[in-house]
């Protein structure tokens, strides 16, 4: 081979070297005359080149907001994408004679999205299209972060004219394994002495009646006196001291009471929902409000309460759930509560929480501390004899009482998949009603046969002689 050979194919790769880089670039359109013309695809802010095969005279396009045009030459057209749409352009040769009408398609600039797409959110499978003056998306992404970032991309080179047909793959339900517990204690005293004397002039001319407390000048003397308790009297314990002096009556009454109390809630609710999706639960019920009505009549509205729960999860990425959480737990508390028209309608006593977070598949957070502590103490006594030492406290009473409340939720979601029914078991499954042989000759409220195929079956064949589930101490 000789030298210029050489030196002509080096030449020739440098040319394709250097053309490659612009392989995207769209190549022009021949106009053929009598042959129908191709449809002309621009992108958006960028232009394409037209080559007519015969020379034209004039130039025309049908919408100039899509497409700008103008002559290179007599056989070139230099057209330009200004919006996204259709339009035709029209070429007219010698005395007006058509050469061609030529559908011009501006689409968004889907190369330079594509780019940006793949910089993004590499490896991810999305297949951009165009589709009229928009662009759509499919394919299966790995998060459903990724394919809200797929969509805001796509909105700044198409507002408004994106169509997503992408799908989320992986585990997309999630369970929610929620325990809620609640301890409220109470204590309660009091202590109080009444003192009550009643005498009578001989010959019932002349009468005095004293008392404190529980005992006083309206009759109460002389019941405590005929070894009765006075009406007014709640105590849980009384002791009741009473003589007659000639004609002076004399009564003491002794007053204690002492009360305690625990009230312990739990519940454990185990709820699914979809990514995005919102799943809610009510253990506890409704408790009718009478509503008046603009024309006088009496509505029922139902509130409820008990323990409640609303949830909305969303799968971000792998194995990590954003939670968006709102728990609620209340009873009817009827000493707040008021009467009108003769209606009585109980107040109510909440505590509820709210919270959003993010945490990876069984992984547990807890909500705690939700702790109140009331406390209350009166102290009553007639004056200045309740300040005479020893003597004085049957002149004065005192009660407190201290009220606390806490309630902790736990929270843990879990990714699930359904699976077949036959390999779930109820908890009634082991149970059988008896028959009236079993009922009534040997007393069984259940019977003794089992289920032997199924979940059900297994259970039932399985020990559970031991320990088994919570053991309270």
């Amino acid at each position: 081979m000789n030298i210029p050979s050489i030196f002509r194919a080096g030449l020739a790769g440098l040319a394709l070297g250097l053309a490659l880089p612009g392989a995207a670039t769209a190549q022009p359109l021949r106009i053929l005359a009598g042959s129908p013309s191709a449809a002309l695809q621009v992108p958006m802010n960028r232009a394409v080149v037209v080559e007519s095969d015969i020379p034209f005279v004039e130039l025309s396009i049908a919408n100039p907001g899509i497409a700008d045009i103008s002559s290179l030459t007599d056989r070139t057209i230099y057209v330009l994408g200004k919006a996204p749409g259709r339009t035709t352009l029209t070429v007219l040769g010698e005395n007006g004679r058509l050469i061609s009408n030529v559908e011009v398609q501006v689409t968004p600039d889907i190369a330079e999205f594509k780019e940006r797409l793949e910089q993004i959110l590499p490896g991810e499978p999305i297949e951009v299209r165009t589709a009229n003056d928009g662009i759509v998306l499919s394919g299966v992404v790995s998060s459903i972060a990724k394919l809200d970032r797929a969509l805001e991309l796509a909105q700044r080179y198409a507002p408004e004219r994106v169509s997503n047909l992408m799908s989320v793959g992986g585990t997309q339900q999630v369970m929610l394994k929620v325990r809620f517990s609640e301890m409220q204690r109470s204590v309660s005293k009091s202590l109080s002495a009444s003192l009550g004397a009643r005498g009578t002039a001989r010959g019932n001319d002349l009468g005095l009646a004293i008392g404190t407390n529980s005992l006083n000048n309206s009759g109460g003397l002389g019941t405590a006196l005929s070894g009765s308790l006075p009406a007014a009297g709640t105590a849980n314990a009384s002791t009741l001291f009473g003589f007659n002096a000639g004609g002076v009556e004399v009564g003491l009454l002794l007053e204690a009471l002492e009360s305690r109390g625990v009230v312990r809630t739990l519940a454990e609710p185990n709820l699914t929902a979809l990514s995005g999706q919102e799943a809610s639960f009510l253990a506890g019920g409704e408790y009718p409000v009478p509503v008046s009505q603009e024309n006088g009549n009496i509505s029922i509205d139902y509130k409820p309460f008990g323990v409640e729960l609303q949830f909305v999860p969303r799968v971000v990425e792998g194995d990590l759930i954003n939670l968006e959480l709102k728990a609620a737990v209340s009873s009817i508390d009827p000493t707040n509560g008021f009467t009108s028209n003769g209606f009585t309608v109980d107040a109510f006593s909440r505590r509820e929480t709210s919270t959003t977070v993010e945490m990876r598949d069984g992984e547990s957070f807890a909500i705690a501390g939700l702790l109140s502590d009331d406390f209350r103490d009166l102290k009553g006594q007639v004056p200045w004899l309740g300040d005479v030492p020893v003597l004085g406290a049957l002149f004065r009473s005192a009660e407190y009482s201290r009220q606390q409340t806490e309630l902790v939720i736990i929270i843990t979601p879990h990714l699930v998949t359904p699976t077949r029914g036959e390999t779930l078991a109820m908890p009634t499954d082991r149970v059988r009603p008896p028959s009236e042989r079993e009922l009534f000759l040997f007393g069984r409220v259940a019977a003794d046969r089992a289920p032997q195929s199924g979940s059900a079956g297994e259970i039932a064949r399985q020990d559970f002689s031991g320990s088994y589930g919570y053991v309270m101490d």
